[in-house]
Formats: structure tokens, C-alpha cells, sequence
């Protein structure tokens, strides 16, 4: 790494993800750091965490007070996935969907959310040409008081924010890692850039609040 970020990024070291490692992307936006260095590297000078859908899941289990301890300090915490363990506050295992037609996977915005601004949703729903590759399951219910950006057709949730289970902000997308749309030649090229700054602004917003009690 050349240089620091403020942002986490665990890498799960799976075969799809190796070119991050050298990615100019990636490593001018994020500190990169293999999962197992979680409970090691210093977590201070971090205002986020993005924790990839290839993440070791019982090792999160394990180490599940790290997270919490993390998201107690007014920062955020993103995870783009399916969860099977609960290691994550306030998120519900995934649910797997019963698909009757390639329409049950299309992408409906419930707000016009700064993340999404832009971002067409059939460019989520396929990729060249092929439905279910942005999100395939839901997590649901979910949290009380969590904001829904994006749902399937029938309503369930796809992507949410939640405020209320910690003192931080947890961010959870029942799909691919969001930075991993880039590239792409469509609307979905907006959501990383566009994610990076909601980080930025919520981590901003968490701060004054936890200083102002």
C-alpha cells in the first residue's frame, strides 16, 4: 500500500478478487488488509469497514465484538452479502428466493437515495443481459426504524441502512460487494464514487452526534 485511506477494505483473498490487491481503485480509496488481520491492525484511524460477500463468515462469528465495538464508536460498517451467521448487529439471516420468472430479480428503488442517484435500475437488474447478478436473496424483516433503498418487485428488501442497532450506521446489500460496480460502461459506474462520499457525509454526521452528548 502507498497510501493510507480511511476506509477498511477486508480482503477474503478468493480467486475473483485478487486483482483489488492492485487495482489503482482500490488502493487509492481504501486500506486493504486480509481478513485474518481484523482482531490485529488498529481500527482507530478507520471511519468504515467493508466487509466483501467472500468474507469468512464464521471467522466474523468469532470475532463479532470487534464489529460491535466499531460501530459503538459512531462509524460505519458495510456489508454486501449473504449473512448466515449473525455476526453483524440488527441484520436477519438471508432469505433464499423461490424464482418463478428472470422478472422476480428486477431492482425497484423504495427512495431516491444519494448512493443510487442516477443509477438505472435495469443496468442492476442485468448485466449483459442476465438478471440476478446485483442481488439474489433478501434479508428480511429487517431491522426496526432501518431506511430500505432497494427492494425486488414483491417489496422485499434488497439494500438498507440501519441506525438504530448501534451508535453507528450499518449499510447492508444482499448482493456482490457495491464497489464491485465499476467499469461497467453504465449507470452503475456512479454507485462506488457515489458510495464513497455517503460514507464520508455519514461518518461526518455519526461524529457530531456522538459530540454532541
Amino acid at each position: 500500500m502507498t497510501n493510507i485511506n480511511n476506509i477498511l477494505y477486508l480482503d477474503p483473498g478468493h480467486a475473483f478478487g485478487l486483482s483489488n490487491r492492485t487495482n489503482s481503485f482500490m488502493n487509492e480509496h481504501f486500506t486493504i488488509i486480509d481478513q485474518y488481520q481484523l482482531t490485529e491492525h488498529p481500527l482507530e484511524p478507520y471511519c468504515c469497514i467493508v466487509v466483501h460477500d467472500f468474507a469468512d463468515q464464521e471467522y466474523l462469528y468469532k470475532h463479532k465484538a470487534v464489529i460491535e465495538d466499531f460501530l459503538e464508536a459512531g462509524k460505519v460498517v458495510i456489508f454486501g452479502g449473504h449473512l448466515f451467521r449473525e455476526w453483524l448487529p440488527g441484520c436477519p439471516i438471508f432469505t433464499p428466493r423461490t424464482i418463478e420468472s428472470h422478472e422476480d430479480y428486477h431492482v425497484f428503488k423504495k427512495i431516491d437515495h444519494p448512493i443510487f442517484k442516477g443509477v438505472d435500475t435495469d443496468d442492476m437488474t442485468y448485466n449483459k443481459g442476465v438478471a440476478g447478478f446485483f442481488a439474489r436473496v433478501t434479508h428480511s424483516p429487517v431491522p426496526n426504524g432501518a431506511e430500505v433503498l432497494l427492494t425486488f418487485r414483491d417489496g422485499m428488501p434488497i439494500t438498507y441502512i440501519d441506525r438504530q442497532s448501534t451508535k453507528g450506521t450499518i449499510l447492508v446489500h444482499s448482493g456482490r460487494d457495491l464497489f464491485a460496480h465499476r467499469m461497467q460502461n453504465k449507470s452503475t459506474d456512479r454507485i462506488s464514487i457515489q458510495l464513497l462520499q455517503w460514507i464520508q457525509d455519514e461518518y461526518k454526521a455519526l461524529q457530531k452526534e456522538v459530540s454532541s452528548k
